[in-house]
């Protein structure tokens, strides 16, 4: 199974990743997080922040999880992808892909700016510092329409968050494996 956590930057996706991946590897369920920053910088750091380089990163990072995947492993690819073409990829080209939209409202995001990122997306054109691509700013998010599970970190605390995303990979897992039993 592939989980794919998608939403705007500081919307708390690898926190929410890293919690539920603990909280399985206390059941015994293998579980593997492909953080898109982690990998964009330690394997993928010719990739920039244009269309087609996100489309590639996401690209890359499905291929991964799909390798994961295959062995068992409940794998959950924390990006951004801000494209619906983007998530359909890989819902499209791998098996048990399931989309996980998490959400807040950007007025909060720009009030938490754990990276610092807004702020430097609202810096003045000529400023050096000033950041021209962040998602949901001055760069698209396409709001996933249908997406298997929707989580609102602003009204749902992290403990609430780790377990509305644990009872519904729990669930997704009971189904494959009744799907496995039926064939």
């Amino acid at each position: 199974m592939i989980i794919l956590l998608c939403g705007l930057s500081g919307v708390g996706k690898t926190t929410l990743a890293k919690k539920v991946k603990e909280k399985l590897n206390q059941t015994e369920i293998l579980t593997e997080l492909i953080d898109a920053d982690e990998y964009r910088q330690r394997l993928f750091p010719d990739l920039k922040y244009s269309k087609a380089d996100r489309f590639e990163n996401i690209r890359r990072l499905g291929f991964l999880a799909n390798k994961f995947s295959a062995q068992g492993i409940v794998t959950i690819i924390s990006a951004i992808m801000p494209y619906d073409a983007m998530r359909r990829q890989l819902v499209d080209n791998y098996d048990n892909v399931k989309v996980v939209h998490i959400d807040c409202p950007l007025s909060v995001l720009k009030l938490r700016d754990t990276k610092g990122l807004y702020k430097r997306a609202q810096l003045s054109q000529d400023d050096p510092e000033r950041l021209g691509n962040l998602t949901g700013v001055n760069d698209p998010f396409e709001v996933p329409e249908a997406p298997h599970l929707y989580i609102n970190t602003y009204t749902g605390d992290i403990t609430e968050c780790t377990g509305r995303l644990l009872t519904f990979i729990e669930y997704q897992r009971f189904l494959s494996r009744q799907q496995f039993i039926a064939c």
